[in-house]
């Protein structure tokens, strides 16, 4: 190879080169030109700005951008119009990713420990140096097996990645014999789980909220970040609006007030762990009715006389387990399959020992009516036009992500402890930060004798490596994604460096491409840079002659192909045809941590609308962005009963701390909230970074740390939601800061109103 990949590195390194702007018909060589250096001052201003378009990458959804640029600088980012999943719109987190490119606390170049392991003390060090550093301690280990003759001498840890970046992650791991994991806070293996046996489903299926009157929601906190903020959003303000029609309904079913429940017609108040149950109560009044799909009731339940399968769930029987009337389930029951209403579930239904079996009973509850593939029902989407491509093998698809579970975790954490594994690799994963305590990742990782980071940030992971390798950020980079929800046909987005990167980074995908070079790999990984691995799925896409891009020329269709923000194919749909698949209804119990009588509080953590998981701490606008319900910011706190405070003899701001079954605890400002139901906490994640910049570390508390180590009974996902605690006063008092005031929301009747219509 005349030029080498290492040195074809240096030269795009710096580059952002191949940009296409969103509204223009040939390629901009204007804004070739016209580009500034990185470090132009800031009040030289010429006039000119343009709009590129690209993929968010700050949540798992995809949704299409345009990145405003003027003299080389990312000014504002806004919703693609033309992208199928946002059409136009972008929710806090895509607004806020800017920042991080211009961050003051990003990692500059590469950085080499020179102090003890997580103290900080870094040094900088050349391109080349790092990579002869990493690669002294690959070679010796290629293809090495452990003792018991896994492949865990070299461990690959990285977000959840999907299209090609996720194929050439795939293929350098297998080529070298790493074992992969992809690290998710809150992962979705329960709900990929659910969408594959209700469904056959790859990606979630597109909730046409738009055109259906009836919404019933478990605990997925859809209008605050559940998958697709933006996209059910979108939906939901459709359905409400009842343009041309009769306004639709929204019964949302959930243990915590959140930002979702406020907007419903009805908020059911359900206890933790038997939102499953509820729902096979609800099929149980439906077949009863005779409301229901007779071909998918038999499919789901069995032989007539199908009610006789439900006999356990009758409402009167589940009641008191669910915490919900008889009346209400008939009521909901009714409802919902007279106007064949879409019933989606997630965030703590799933997030519980049985929480396959919450989601499946759940999700079920759509074929029950039969409302799947109709217009305001669920639209499934089809595969990928890459879903026979060779290309994509071991495992490695497209369009879906897979996430390795708490047990793939506990596996990994054992080997880390055992020293069976030399070599850890982490890419934009905080595990340290999201995994709990108990589990001992902490204490495994200080046994790896070399760890690696390719991150932009110093976060709670990163801060322990011996080596980092700053990787460009998503506004500098190249990439690819199919959205998830997908739009009901085939789409896929294609991401692109709309800026020049900012400091010394490189592309993770071009990193790999170059250590698979010099690691004698190339017969897996042939490309010579990540770009080009781009280019040959477009060249696939145009052969298809059909979607949205077209070209007289490759060279054409790829500007389009950029210009456009992604491909799709209004045409390429699902045929609707699925195999429906018997519910298992066995155990149905979930399991806590911890016996109600020394941990009296069922702990609820939920993703802030914000900070989601905390991978957004590091960013100061996300800091300040007030939750909707108790407008705080920049903090953790723990939202409790009014009655409850009331009887412990507690105040707003007075700091608690929460113990586990575990023995770990966590301390938090109070809230009270007398929306919140007895007996429950709630508590924002995101917060308690011990790194990951100026604006995160040392702030509020990380609700991870008190965890328990309860998983899903057939997935091995962790159950977030099965932890309960104990709660004692401290002896410090803080200002929680929120936008509300100093007034204390009062209920004199302990008894929060739902009003309808």
């Amino acid at each position: 190879m005349a030029l080498s990949r290492r040195k074809f590195l240096k030269l795009v390194g710096g580059s952002g080169a191949g940009a296409a702007i969103l509204a223009a018909c040939r390629p901009a060589v204007k804004e070739f030109l016209a580009q500034s250096p990185v470090r132009m001052p800031e009040d030289l201003v010429t006039g000119v700005d343009n709009w590129y378009a690209s993929v968010c990458h700050e949540c798992g959804a995809g949704c299409g951008v345009i990145a405003r640029v003027v003299e080389g600088r990312a000014k504002k980012i806004e919703g693609n119009p033309k992208h199928p999943l946002n059409a136009g719109k972008l929710c806090v987190r895509g607004q806020g990713s800017v920042q991080a490119v211009y961050h003051p606390d990003r990692i500059r170049r590469p950085l080499k420990a020179v102090g003890a392991r997580g103290s900080g003390e870094f040094r900088e060090i050349s391109w080349d140096e790092a990579l002869d550093t990493l690669l002294g301690q690959l070679r010796e280990l290629k293809g090495v097996a452990a003792p018991d003759g896994d492949r865990n001498k070299v461990v690959l840890v990285t977000e959840p990645i999907s299209g090609h970046l996720g194929m050439v992650v795939s293929r350098f791991a297998n080529a070298f014999g790493a074992v992969q994991a992809s690290y998710e806070p809150m992962d979705v293996t329960v709900l990929n789980a659910a969408m594959e046996k209700v469904f056959g489903a790859n990606l979630v299926p597109d909730f046409d909220l738009t055109n259906s009157r009836y919404l019933l929601s478990f605990s997925a906190d859809f209008l605050m970040g559940w998958i697709s903020q933006v996209r059910h959003s979108r939906g939901y303000g459709e359905l409400r609006q009842g343009e041309g029609s009769a306004r639709g309904t929204f019964v949302h079913v959930d243990t915590r007030f959140s930002a979702t429940a406020a907007n419903a017609d009805d908020w059911i108040i359900v206890k933790p762990g038997m939102e499953g149950k509820l729902a096979l109560s609800i099929a149980y009044v439906i077949i009863r009715a005779d409301l229901a799909d007779g071909q998918a009731a038999e499919a789901l339940f069995g032989p007539a006389p199908l009610v006789s399968a439900l006999e356990g769930f009758r409402p009167e029987l589940v009641a008191e387990a669910t915490g919900v009337s008889p009346q209400k389930i008939e009521e909901i029951a009714l409802e919902f399959a007279k106007q064949r209403g879409i019933a989606i579930g997630g965030g703590t239904a799933g997030a519980q020992t049985n929480g396959l079996f919450n989601l499946t009973a759940i999700f079920a509850l759509n074929q029950l009516v039969g409302n799947v593939g109709k217009p305001g029902g669920v639209i499934l989407n089809p595969a990928s036009p890459f879903a026979s491509d060779p290309t994509f093998k071991d495992g490695a698809s497209f369009d879906r992500y897979s996430v390795t579970p708490l047990e793939g975790w506990r596996d990994i954490t054992q080997s880390m402890q055992a020293g069976e594994v030399s070599v850890l690799l982490v890419r934009n994963a905080n595990p340290l930060h999201g995994l709990p305590s108990a589990l001992g990742f902490r204490e495994g990782l200080g046994l790896v004798p070399f760890i690696a980071s390719f991150s932009s940030f110093l976060d709670d992971t990163t801060a322990m490596a011996d080596l980092v390798l700053p990787t460009h950020l998503p506004l500098e980079d190249w990439g690819d994604k199919s959205p998830n929800p997908g739009p009901g046909f085939q789409a896929i987005g294609f991401q692109q460096p709309v800026v020049r990167p900012f400091h010394e980074t490189r592309g993770f995908g071009d990193l790999l491409l170059t250590l698979s070079q010099e690691l004698e790999m190339e017969q897996e990984l042939p490309w010579t840079s990540f770009r080009e691995v781009l280019r040959e799925g477009a060249q696939k896409l145009r052969q298809l002659n059909r979607g949205n891009v077209s070209g007289i020329s490759f060279e054409a269709y790829w500007n389009n192909l950029l210009q456009l923000g992604g491909w799709w194919d209004e045409g390429a749909r699902a045929d609707g045809d699925i195999s429906v698949q018997r519910l298992d209804l066995g155990d149905a119990e979930p399991t806590f941590l911890g016996s109600e009588d020394e941990f009296p509080f069922h702990l609820v953590p939920f993703a802030s609308v914000s900070l989601t998981d905390g991978r957004g701490a590091h960013l100061p606008w996300m800091q300040a962005t007030p939750d909707p319900i108790t407008t705080a910011a920049w903090e953790t706190w723990v939202e409790l009963n009014s009655m409850d405070a009331k009887e412990l003899d507690l105040r707003e701001g007075d700091m608690l701390r929460l113990q586990s079954e575990t023995g770990w605890s966590i301390e938090a400002a109070l809230y009270p909230n007398p929306a919140m139901p007895r007996g429950v906490l709630a508590i924002p994640l995101g917060q308690g970074h011990k790194a990951y910049g100026r604006y995160a570390e040392g702030r509020g508390a990380n609700p991870f740390n008190v965890l328990g180590l309860l998983s899903d009974k057939e997935t091995g996902a962790l159950a977030w939601g099965a932890t309960r605690v104990k709660m004692t006063k401290t002896d410090r008092r803080i200002r929680l800061p929120k936008y509300e005031g100093v007034v204390i929301p009062i209920d004199f009747d302990n008894n929060v109103k739902i009003t309808r219509g």
